[in-house]
């Protein structure tokens, strides 16, 4: 009988323990957080804090003592930058050059004696750790890569035109107001026979084409009217009310529900795909391997579980481009 009453006992003590993971051993948790401050402590030295007029807006990947600094370039406000270091201080900080097809900007922070990222341009695995640290003593957040890299597609931007859907050419029926189509002087009735000086005969191809392209970026096209042909340059809009987006794209509905993304979070020749839950703020800084070596420059927060990182070859190649526009700049100014 007592045998039986310890068994009941131990089944009772077992059935009121918790049956989910204490919050603070989830993988963004404090104590597995903890586990991974090695990696921070080794790194932090390497990353500073972007602010602009007080605001948290970016970190940022030290490349050089001198203070030459990696960051995201979409989230550099207007204002006054400034950036902390590890060691608690606060210092200026000014934008050199930016490289618009990646959304990367090259920042002169004004300290001395920081500490360059160590790059690690070995081919990344699915399934392994992604750190991404701060200055602080334990990292933001970890994860495991989930894609290796590939091309990410910008958002869909538009001219401006529905077109005919009663043949395959590209006939336009209607003209969206304000957008490229209508400022370039294109009207419903006109035929798109060329895009960017390639010859074009349906639908689907102009779609296909224009979707290569990004928001303020402008094509060429080639359109006949009546018995004439004639050359108009059109700039891509983004659809800021998002009705036009989830009509055409289905997709743009679903990224609105996943929550705070970049505002730039698509359009780059290669990304590293991982699940990290980082919000915008926490772009520009180092994406790290257990080794503490950078794997990629954390570019975008794309969905509820997708960030993107720029791989660490494609963001060397982009530092040597961003140190030549700025040389080339400079020498221009003087």
């Amino acid at each position: 009988m007592a045998l039986a009453l310890l068994a009941q006992a131990a089944a009772a003590q077992m059935s009121s323990r918790p049956s989910t993971l204490p919050l603070n051993r989830y993988r963004n948790g404090e104590e597995t957080l903890r586990a991974f401050a090695p990696i921070s402590e080794a790194t932090r030295y390497s990353i500073v804090k972007f602010n602009v007029d007080g605001a948290t807006v970016a970190l940022g990947t030290v490349v050089d003592t001198n203070g030459l600094t990696l960051t995201k370039a979409s989230e550099l406000k207007k204002g006054k930058l400034t950036c902390w270091l590890a060691v608690e201080k606060e210092v200026a900080a000014e934008v050199i050059t930016t490289d618009e097809e990646e959304d990367v900007a090259l920042v002169q922070v004004h300290a001395q004696g920081l500490k360059p990222v160590r790059w690690d341009t070995d081919q990344v695995a699915e399934g392994q750790w992604a750190i991404t640290p701060g200055i602080a003593a334990t990292p933001h957040a970890v994860g495991i890569i989930s894609a290796l890299p590939r091309r990410i597609r910008p958002a869909r931007a538009y001219i401006g035109v529905q077109f005919e859907f009663t043949g395959s050419a590209p006939k336009i029926q209607d003209l969206r107001a304000g957008f490229g189509a209508e400022k370039a002087g294109l009207k419903p009735g006109d035929i798109i026979v060329g895009l960017n000086h390639v010859t074009v005969t349906n639908r689907e191809q102009v779609v296909e084409t224009l979707r290569e392209f990004r928001e303020g970026q402008t094509v060429n096209l080639r359109v006949r009217r009546e018995e004439k042909e004639f050359d108009a340059e059109v700039q891509l809009m983004a659809d800021r009310s998002g009705q036009w987006s989830a009509e055409v794209d289905p997709q743009e509905r679903q990224r609105r529900l996943t929550g705070q993304v970049s505002q730039r979070a698509e359009g780059f020749e290669q990304a590293i795909e991982h699940d990290s839950v980082l919000p915008p703020w926490l772009c520009g800084g180092p994406l790290v391997n257990l080794d503490g070596k950078a794997i990629g420059l954390n570019i975008a927060r794309a969905g509820r579980v997708t960030t993107y990182a720029l791989p660490a070859r494609l963001v060397k190649q982009i530092l040597e481009r961003l140190k030549t526009k700025a040389k080339s700049t400079a020498a221009a100014g003087t």
